[in-house]
């Protein structure tokens, strides 16, 4: 695909735009001195490693939230309130921080996974994302909260690499968010939906509402909605 622009000028005015621009022009000079340049669209896109990075460290800590239906088999008491202790510690820790008090560890991986919008404000993320296992782990039953949970470890957080990795396409109605990250959604959680109740019409159910979910504006917040919406449809779906 290119752009065709007809300009009045000499052929050494173009000459001197493809060295400024650095781009590789055809020029054709016709008997009325008007040049037709045809310059080819390119799509560029720039990778910033540093939020690359950022965004790996984050997901790595969605993808362990991810233990939670395992170690709710084991003892669900017990892994409620592991939830809920973690959910309070690491809330008195990112005070601390940003009261100046650094905790060893916390406080570091904390500012390790920040991201550029998050600097000097409290970072929500691991504390919606305790919450929204928390709930679905007390609101639905199996396999519906271990599907909303997966929901909220792998559709999220593969959506969110691959879109900063690979995402092209962000059309409009997603809001700045990119189409390929939407797909990784819901195929992410459409195979993880699928390994746990080996049933395709609640796999598919649960990947459409994830990956419509997951589109959603609404920034940290998704780690609330994500696994409730799931969770809900698995639920209604499924009838447990």
């Amino acid at each position: 695909m290119c752009y065709i622009y007809t300009i009045r000028g000499s052929e050494l005015d173009w000459h001197r735009l493809c060295y400024s621009t650095g781009m590789e022009i055809e020029v054709e000079k016709t008997r009325q001195e008007v040049l037709v340049v045809q310059l080819p669209k390119v799509h560029t896109r720039v990778i910033n490693f540093h939020e690359v990075k950022t965004e790996i460290i984050r997901k790595a800590i969605h993808f362990l939230i991810a233990l939670s239906p395992t170690l709710a088999e084991l003892n669900h008491p017990l892994t409620m309130i592991f939830l809920m202790a973690g959910t309070l510690f690491y809330t008195w820790v990112e005070y601390l921080r940003l009261s100046g008090i650094n905790v060893p560890l916390i406080s570091s991986i904390t500012n390790m996974a920040s991201r550029t919008r998050d600097k000097g404000r409290f970072v929500l993320g691991p504390v919606t994302l305790g919450l929204g296992a928390l709930l679905s782990l007390l609101l639905y039953p199996s396999p519906a909260a271990t599907i909303a949970i997966y929901a909220l470890a792998f559709g999220d957080g593969v959506a969110s690499l691959v879109g900063k990795l690979f995402g092209r396409y962000r059309p409009a109605f997603l809001r700045g968010k990119s189409l390929e990250g939407s797909i990784a959604c819901f195929m992410a959680v459409f195979l993880a939906a699928y390994y746990v109740c080996w049933d395709y019409k609640i796999a598919l159910s649960a990947a459409i509402s994830a990956t419509l979910a997951e589109a959603l504006p609404i920034r940290d917040y998704d780690n609330l909605i994500i696994p409730l919406i799931v969770g809900f449809t698995v639920k209604l779906v499924a009838g447990v």
